[in-house]
């Protein structure tokens, strides 16, 4: 039997991340060193593609990784793995600590470099947008600003806001004259 109808029957015709039935294909998973069914899983083209280009990633697509990361097939579980990794935010990394795989796929799963220290840490808004060192926001929720007294209001403007270098959820900037941490779940950049 080919691979690709070995991985169309066992993903019964269906991308196995995103349960999409058009335009599949093969993806074997790096590194490679003998294709086999074990090795690789049944891609859609949006899945395909956005795996191979990491520049061109829609993350509402891969919100779908909190269903097929509990596969029972380790190649799966590994490519949901390295794409929770590489979103990197505070909704990936709620489900990459629910994640477990074993030692040998975890290893198997870091072999590609995700996951690695020294990785980029990526701030982003409440719509996903890239924020920058130095960018502008607006809050989008009231926030009560503990050991301050004060309540940052809906639409305040924050300029010049500073990134947390160690956690893609933190961003800091001066609300009333104050500096403070905010969320960057509650910020849109203006």
């Amino acid at each position: 039997m080919s691979l690709e109808k070995e991985l169309e029957a066992r993903s019964e015709g269906k991308c196995e991340l995103c349960g999409s039935i058009n335009n599949l294909k093969p993806y074997d998973i790096p590194p490679v060193e003998i294709r086999t069914a074990n090795k690789a899983i049944y891609a859609c083209e949006t899945c395909f593609g956005q795996i191979e280009d990491p520049d061109n990633m829609d993350e509402n697509h891969w919100r779908l990784l909190n269903d097929s990361m509990w596969s029972e097939i380790d190649a799966v579980k590994v490519v949901s793995w390295r794409m929770l990794t590489r979103l990197n935010n505070g909704w990936t990394q709620n489900l990459l600590d629910m994640m477990y795989l074993e030692d040998d796929v975890l290893k198997w799963a870091k072999a590609s470099g995700e996951g690695i220290e020294g990785m980029i840490i990526k701030h982003r808004d409440s719509n996903g947008v890239l924020l920058s060192q130095g960018d502008s926001i607006v809050l989008i929720k009231d926030l009560d600003v503990k050991g301050a007294g004060f309540t940052a209001k809906r639409g305040t403007p924050v300029r010049n806001i500073n990134l947390v270098n160690d956690n893609p959820e933190h961003i800091e900037g001066k609300v009333n004259g104050q500096r403070i941490v905010i969320l960057s779940q509650f910020v849109k950049k203006s």
